[in-house]
């Protein structure tokens, strides 16, 4: 076998037995598969589900509502750190390849055992979600260490024109709007390697080994360290573990951020994403509109029974009183819409409230049906009442005092 060197002294036949083989990207999932039940957090983040329940909607539900969408932040940031892993071992692999066509059997077949390497624009859940993703992980952390230490922890800083210099300068963490709240991810809607894949060949979308130390230390100093920009909470035995693997042994793995990011993915799972699902799957309002409904129900009713015992004290005929109707029904509805955090109408006719006045088309199946349900019962709550109130003021005997 030929024993071609490489820039570094290193065996080029070695280097491509040990680079991991990583699939090409798989179609991303079909979203508009039916479920009969409300989506996982997991799913949300994997990006398999639809408005109101997706991606896009729980981000703007952990900044607007839950006040802590710098968690999340850190967890999409580790997650497309370790994309950038992937895509970079898989253009060493590849260049690899290329310079030595001729050890393109050995290397493939060196490679099979880690075939297993999932897709790395699939960004799944916690590193321990699943056996086989966890394994994925340890093997591609493991390689880059290895490959770190052959080039002796050589890393200089990337050109502007590699992959991870474009990432890191168009994550925008602080990046805020006119009114001073910030601004929601672009890289919602599509993976941010999605479209860096197409043309791996061309050198504006290299990534040099210098970008996954700047990834790195892009969320070091951004999430992790004391008194950082947007400072999220770890266990301190935690914080200081990750720390120490970066600024010390100089690593930039994705198996540095494994027990950050599992941490935050549970403390989502638990503190915010079941307020969400009950903000949107049995619900089409945000707060701010549910308060305005709540006020607007209070006048309603006291311009009601205002209107309405003024009517009866004046003995007024039932045709006047009839316009008590216009009171009554706008107070119940909106007092019901109050209640129940739903919009029945606007939820029948398919919209759901992801900030005040602004409305998107709800597409999830499931909770397309269960707030058709919910609606249903809440306007036929609304009829009741509303009629009940109705009638009683205007066929009750006048008295004029």
């Amino acid at each position: 076998m030929s024993t071609a060197l490489n820039g570094h002294g290193q065996t080029t036949d070695r280097r491509s037995q040990m680079i991991p083989q990583i699939n090409s990207p798989s179609p991303p999932p079909d979203v508009e598969r039916r479920r009969n039940r409300l989506p996982t957090l997991n799913e949300v983040l994997q990006r398999q589900t639809m408005a109101p329940v997706d991606l896009f909607s729980f981000y703007i539900y952990m900044r607007d509502q839950q006040r802590s969408v710098d968690y999340l932040d850190f967890w999409l940031d580790v997650t497309q750190h370790m994309s950038l892993c992937r895509h970079y071992v898989r253009e060493l692999r590849r260049s690899v390849l290329i310079e030595t066509p001729e050890l393109e059997k050995g290397s493939k077949r060196s490679s099979m055992i880690l075939d297993q390497f999932s897709d790395p624009n699939d960004p799944a859940g916690p590193s321990t979600h699943k056996d086989d993703t966890k394994t994925s992980n340890q093997q591609l952390s493991a390689y880059l260490r290895q490959e770190r230490q052959e080039n002796g922890g050589n890393n200089q800083h990337s050109p502007h024109s590699s992959l991870g210099s474009e990432q890191s300068g168009a994550r925008g963490s602080g990046d805020r709007g006119p009114n001073g709240e910030r601004l929601p991810r672009a890289s919602f809607m599509s993976n941010g390697l999605q479209n860096s894949t197409t043309d791996s060949n061309s050198p504006a979308h290299t990534v040099a080994r210098a970008d996954l130390r700047v990834s790195a230390e892009n969320i070091l100093y951004t999430y992790l360290l004391p008194g950082s920009e947007r400072e999220i909470i770890l266990p301190q035995g935690m914080l200081n573990d990750i720390i120490a693997s970066i600024e010390e042994d100089g690593r930039d793995d994705p198996e540095v951020f494994d027990a950050a990011k599992d941490y935050t993915f549970q403390a989502m799972e638990r503190d915010a994403f079941p307020g969400f699902l009950r903000s949107k799957a049995l619900g089409n309002l945000v707060p701010p509109s549910i308060f305005a409904r709540r006020i607007l129900g209070l006048l309603g009713l006291f311009g009601g029974f205002w209107a309405g015992f003024a009517l009866i004290f004046l003995d007024k005929p039932k045709h006047i009183r009839c316009w008590l109707i216009l009171p009554f029904t706008i107070g119940v509805y909106c007092l019901a819409s109050d209640q129940y955090s739903i919009d029945p109408i606007l939820a029948l006719l398919g919209f759901s409230e992801y900030t005040f006045m602004n409305w998107s088309r709800i597409r999830e199946p499931f909770v397309r049906r269960l707030l058709n349900k919910r609606a249903s019962m809440v306007l036929a709550c609304t009829v009741l009442i509303g009629v009940a109130l109705i009638i009683l003021f205007i066929f009750v005997p006048g008295k004029a005092l």
